[in-house]
């Protein structure tokens, strides 16, 4: 079962994990971060963030939300391992995340600026109501750059695991297809599933 410091500290990696993937820094997240979902009722909140995960899991999935004081405090405890939040960038809307043990790990070592990911199973991470990615050239960038420009994911779910798009014959770009490898040629390269988690079994 995870404990309120343990939710707090993942929730908070978290946020800030997706930020630098995304090239959003902290000063920024600080400032724009659950804008609009730190003003809900604690009840909006957990409805939110248990919208990200498929029912079997959220079910039983820990949950974090925004207190009176603007940070993220636990509001219900877990016994599956998975944690909830109502939202992780914000941009342009709130974009609630679940996620395992396994894609904690990926994402405490991605704000740690670690070389490369070292959870040594596979981490699963389920966003139902879609998110956010900075694209330039048609391309998926990791980092906010000169003429880059949010793009609005769909419903998915990842999985947070080396992925080498070329060996395994998989695209880089969302596409028609419905699976592509995001961050590729990068040791945090994993996998988009552009499946509705909420309908998954």
């Amino acid at each position: 079962m995870m404990r309120s410091l343990a939710s707090i500290g993942c929730a908070t990696m978290l946020v800030l994990s997706v930020g630098a993937a995304t090239g959003i820094h902290a000063k920024e997240l600080k400032k724009g971060v659950g804008k609009a979902v730190k003003s809900m009722p604690q009840a909006d909140q957990i409805k939110l963030a248990l919208s990200a995960a498929p029912p079997h899991i959220a079910g039983n999935a820990a949950v974090l939300v925004f207190g009176d004081d603007g940070k993220l405090k636990e509001a219900r405890q877990g016994t599956n391992g998975f944690i909830c939040v109502p939202t992780v960038m914000n941009l342009p809307e709130p974009d609630p995340m679940c996620m395992d043990p396994s894609a904690k790990q990926w994402l405490d070592d991605l704000v740690g600026h670690v070389a490369k990911p070292t959870n040594t199973v596979p981490g699963i991470a389920y966003m139902a109501k879609g998110g956010s990615h900075w694209e330039k050239n048609g391309k998926v960038v990791m980092q906010q750059e000169t003429g880059a420009k949010i793009v609005k994911e769909p419903p998915h779910w990842m999985i947070m695991w080396p992925f080498d798009a070329k060996e395994e014959r998989l695209p880089t770009v969302p596409n028609s297809f419905g699976s592509y490898v995001m961050f590729d040629d990068s040791p945090y390269a994993h996998l988009m599933v552009y499946q509705d988690p909420k309908k998954m079994k």
